[in-house]
């Protein structure tokens, strides 16, 4: 199954963290914070103007976005889990950098 978003919403996947504990504690599912990281799978047409002009989004499919802790809306697509959201609820995108290698001493 497909989604279109309409106007000004996006469709995002959450982005489990990779980190990990040094201490060694197991965090139960249920104590653990959703991520607030996720990637654009799919997005509306853009905003609708008052005049009926549509402007373009500025995020686009495959971009890693923050959203805030509780943006959006959960929905489940054939057992995926994903955020539906407008594009105002997008705090910011995260370009992909490249690690900084250690300098040798």
């Amino acid at each position: 199954m497909k989604i279109r978003p309409l106007y000004d919403r996006v469709v995002v996947k959450r982005i489990e963290s990779q980190e990990q504990m040094q201490g060694g504690l197991y965090i139960p599912d249920t104590a653990k914070e959703k991520p607030q990281e996720g990637e654009v799978v799919a997005v509306g047409k853009g905003k609708r103007l008052e005049d009926g002009k549509i402007i373009a989004l500025d995020v686009a499919v495959g971009d890693r976005i923050l959203f805030g802790k509780y943006s959006g809306s959960d929905i489940k697509l054939d057992g995926d889990e994903f955020l539906i959201m407008r594009e105002d609820e997008v705090l910011g995108i995260l370009d992909a950098q490249p690690k900084s290698a250690k300098k040798a001493s």
